[in-house]
């Protein structure tokens, strides 16, 4: 009896999970261009089951070989493709989809992988379509300030590009470029990302739930692609604005078979800036920024596809002075420049009809420069003498990494994932270096402080997809880590794990568990994420940072469809963390970083979230709101209590509205408000002596009077609350030539004065009358950054 039973659970795991099908499978792409559509359904109605297409728009499926089957499949802002075929063996089938071209109307979304379908929580996909028509200052498109409109993820403040995700620092977001890893993410100070959002195909935000093919981060995981490239035909695209000025191109090297993008940006203040210093002071000062986009595509075969991808930014601040006598001749440099280069080389093969493999060779690199020179010239007695002083400061990243990941489709009920990695790091906290040569005396050329820090990172990882009846999904996943540094190894086991209920049609309950392992730090004074702040590895005195993270909540369509509703209460403790002791210097850290850090520290965030989003139709947006609460704790920190993290926020709130009212005109507005963030001031001011011995003749001592300030509590202090309203207007028009856009927005709109910083200033005591007495007052001021600022930008596209 117990053999039979045996039999028969055994007969029917088998039958549930690995009995043999035939397997459908192929591509999903833009029929005008060819480019690949991630995320893209594709469902079978006779059997009621579906799949999404993976990152490079390959899709696997299961069925019971039939004389008619039936596919549907479908992708946001494209038409529906409904097709039957005779499949009664493995079929190959590449499917191509056409963009709506009215979307004027009221659209019914009926894809079947609805947000109640899919198995996954606390992720955030925005289509490039809708990013584009939201406001932006000086008509420049922005995927992070988009992203930051997200419930669950703010900015460090106004004007900042950097990501806080439920808690975490601006170093824990594992921010990937096809792939590959960005260290450093913004321009401008922040004010813009180094996303071209011309150069983009997805992007992808998870908070939470991570899968298993993700790691070394605590916080989020922003996944974005480039575009392949038009296979069809040629396409131009560009544009002027306030910010800067950019073009595209893209297209076939070879029609069907070969194609790329090239795309490039740069800010054009510094065109106008250097000779208007120039001709005000006699000196040459500026500032500037650029990104260049390269991608090539090339399909061997079905089977075979191989792709280069390649991306580089700069930014650089330079001076320029120049002093000239009748013999003397002196001029002054300095430059400060940092950016990132990043390259992969990728081979997708396609096993059989179900197992999709993909090869990464990859390498990133991230450096800051500073760099002063001075030089003079003397003429003297038929003689020319020259004095040349340099100091320079770099810092930066550099890896080299070997990705390997398969995707096996075993059946409509189990789908496999897994993949092993290594990273071959390289850490330079900081090198300085000195020069001095002088005619006649000897030349003094030295660097110190040149330490690096040689790391290696492998990881391997197993995701379990499985579908137990027509109710539960769930993803089962691992991550094992081994990260060497030195004689120190750090191994890490991380389990991961989302489960999906649907309740009914349009419901599902969805809960999730990750514990993430992070290996490199980024010590930064401000917590802005500023191109001087220092990453460094970890170490035996400074471990890796890990967090454990549980969220629960529900998803749900509504209107027919139309509508998304999705709400979130999330749990996240974090420890290892570092920081930098109170006083310590940027320069001073970089020679001797590990004694300039507490270490150990903890950190708590937990919250709720809102999200309710409309995708489709004449009107599309979104509304999301978040209830937290993010607290550190240092030892040395605070009398040893916890406390307020800067970036905490108790309520965030976003409303985005997107309205075409026609084919030219579109109109987007963006409304925001948000806690405070949090600060420290003194409790108190008083005046010391500061007894100080003079070592030169005569000998003596004598008193300096000091002021002193005296804090009570870390982060006690809130500033006022953040809020504005941004709105822009695109106008369309389709030329002979191709199309044109003009943009039209206002950069808050009501002219919201918000707090950049708050400063104490002294000033005079007024008497009845209103004139200043001998008695002073020391008064808190605010300080702002953007009031109004309309903006203005031209595009075209052809």
């Amino acid at each position: 009896m117990k053999k039979t039973l045996l039999i028969l659970i055994f007969s029917s795991l088998y039958t549930t999970f690995f009995a043999q099908k035939q397997t459908l499978s192929g591509y999903v792409s833009d029929m005008a261009t060819g480019e690949k559509l991630i995320g893209a359904t594709v469902y079978l109605p006779q059997t009621k089951t579906g799949t999404a297409t993976n990152s490079f728009g390959f899709y696997s499926l299961s069925f019971t070989p039939s004389d008619s089957l039936s596919i549907t499949v479908s992708y946001i802002g494209y038409q529906k493709y409904k097709t039957s075929i005779k499949a009664k063996a493995n079929t190959r089938l590449n499917m191509q989809l056409q963009q709506l071209n009215n979307t004027l109307t009221e659209v019914t979304v009926t894809a079947q992988n609805q947000i109640q379908d899919r198995v996954e929580i606390s992720t955030i996909d925005i289509p490039i379509s809708q990013i584009k028509t939201l406001p932006a200052l000086g008509g420049e498109v922005d995927i992070l300030k988009a992203i930051q409109l997200m419930p669950g993820v703010q900015s460090g403040g106004e004007g900042q590009s950097g990501l806080y995700v439920r808690g975490g620092s601006a170093d824990q977001n594992l921010i990937l470029l096809d792939g590959v890893p960005l260290y450093h993410v913004n321009h401008l100070g922040g004010f813009v990302s180094v996303f071209n959002a011309d150069a983009i195909n997805t992007t992808k935000l998870i908070k939470g739930g991570f899968p298993a093919s993700y790691g070394n981060r605590l916080s989020s995981v922003l996944d974005i692609r480039m575009k392949d490239g038009n296979l069809k035909e040629f396409e131009y695209q560009g544009s002027v604005g306030l910010i800067s000025s950019k073009f595209s191109v893209e297209g076939p090297l070879v029609k069907d078979k070969t194609s790329f993008i090239f795309s490039g940006r740069r800010f054009m203040l510094d065109i106008f800036t250097k000779p208007i210093t120039y001709i005000i002071a006699d000196i040459f000062a500026g500032y500037t920024f650029y990104d260049t986009n390269l991608k090539l595509s090339h399909k061997f075969s079905d089977k075979d596809r191989l792709f280069f991808s390649f991306y580089t930014g700069d930014d650089r601040t330079t001076f320029r002075m120049g002093e000239r006598e009748r013999n003397e001749k002196e001029v002054y440099k300095s430059l400060v420049g940092w950016g990132n280069t990043l390259a992969a080389l990728r081979w997708n093969h396609v096993y059989g009809n179900k197992l999709f493999g993909n090869l990464t060779l990859a390498h990133t690199r991230y450096k800051y420069l500073t760099n002063f020179q001075y030089k003079s010239e003397e003429q003297e007695a038929g003689s020319v003498f020259v004095t040349e002083v340099e100091n320079k400061f770099e810092s930066g990243i550099k890896d080299l990494s070997l990705n390997m990941d398969f995707e096996y489709y075993l059946s409509e009920n189990y789908e496999l994932k897994f993949g092993a990695s290594s990273v071959y790091h390289v850490f330079t906290p900081g090198t300085s270096s000195y020069k001095f040569i002088e005619t006649g005396q000897q030349t003094i050329d030295t660097a110190f402080n040149n330490k690096t820090y040689n790391v290696i990172e492998n990881a391997v990882y197993i995701e379990n997809r499985i579908k137990l009846g027509t109710r539960v999904k769930t993803n089962i996943g691992l991550r094992a880590s081994a990260y060497t540094h030195g004689n120190k190894t750090f191994y890490s086991a991380e389990p991961r794990m989302v489960t999906n209920i649907l309740v009914t049609e349009k419901l599902s309950l969805k809960a999730s568990y990750s514990l993430m392992q992070q290996t490199i730090h980024l010590l930064s004074h401000d917590g802005f994420g500023m191109s001087t702040d220092l990453w460094v590895p970890a170490t035996q005195n400074v471990p890796p940072e890990k967090a454990h993270q549980f969220a629960v909540g529900f998803a749900q369509t509504l209107h027919k469809n139309q509508l998304e509703l999705s709400v979130e209460a999330y749990y996240k403790t974090m420890n290892g963390l570092a920081c930098y002791k109170e006083g310590a210097a940027f320069l001073g850290t970089a020679r001797n970083w590990e004694e300039s850090v507490f270490t150990n520290g903890t950190g708590k965030s937990y919250g709720l979230e809102l999200l309710l989003q409309k995708k489709e139709g004449k009107s599309t947006g979104w509304v999301g709101y978040t209830l937290s609460r993010t607290t550190r704790h240092f030892v040395e920190q605070n009398n040893g209590k916890p406390y307020v993290a800067r970036h905490d926020r108790t309520h965030d709130i976003s409303v985005v509205f997107n309205h075409k009212f026609s084919e030219r005109i579109n109109l987007a507005a963006t409304w925001v408000y948000g806690t405070g963030n949090a600060f420290t001031l003194p409790n108190e001011y008083y005046k010391t002596p500061e007894i100080e011995y003079l070592e030169t003749f005569p000998y003596h001592y004598y008193a300096n009077t000091t002021y002193v300030k005296s804090y009570e509590q870390k982060n006690s202090y809130r500033m006022r609350a953040f809020h504005k309203l941004d709105v822009g207007v695109n106008l369309t028009k389709q030329k002979k030539w191709g199309e044109r856009t003009w943009y039209f927005g206002v950069y808050n709109l009501y002219n919201r004065q918000n707090p950049y910083f708050y400063f104490y200033k002294t000033i005079p005591i007024e008497d009845e009358q209103g004139n200043p007495t001998d008695k002073r007052e020391r008064k808190l001021f605010q300080q702002s950054l953007f009031p109004i600022i309309p903006s203005i930008s031209y595009s075209f596209k052809f």
